[in-house]
């Protein structure tokens, strides 16, 4: 199984994920927002993170984490998935970027 199929399993199992191409992009959303963009080459991707997540990140792991272009002013991080990512990490991460996107309603879905 590639990243991207990996990838693509754990966000498309959140609440109401979908999947959309755009700008020849694989790109999560929750009811039109996206919460995750999976890149090929190199393998990465770029998700929502809290206020001052993005630095703390960045400072702990920059082997694995960057600011992206873009969304990076706007917090967002990415994350490399080469060459074998944390998958339980990217889980989490993903599951915050979807939780910070997503209505409340559909969220809350994610606690139970």
């Amino acid at each position: 199984m590639t990243p991207l199929d990996r990838l693509r399993k754990l966000c498309l199992a959140l609440p109401e994920a979908e999947e959309r191409e755009t700008w020849q992009t694989p790109t999560f959303r929750v009811r039109g927002k996206i919460f995750c963009m999976a890149f090929r080459e190199p393998a990465a991707i770029w998700i929502k993170a809290p206020r001052g997540s993005q630095e703390l990140l960045i400072a702990a792991a920059p082997e694995r984490f960057f600011r992206p272009p873009y969304l990076g002013h706007k917090g967002w991080v990415g994350m490399h998935l080469a060459p074998t990512p944390d998958w339980a990490e990217v889980e989490a991460l993903v599951r915050r970027s979807f939780s910070l996107v997503a209505p409340r309603r559909i969220a809350a879905e994610l606690e139970c």
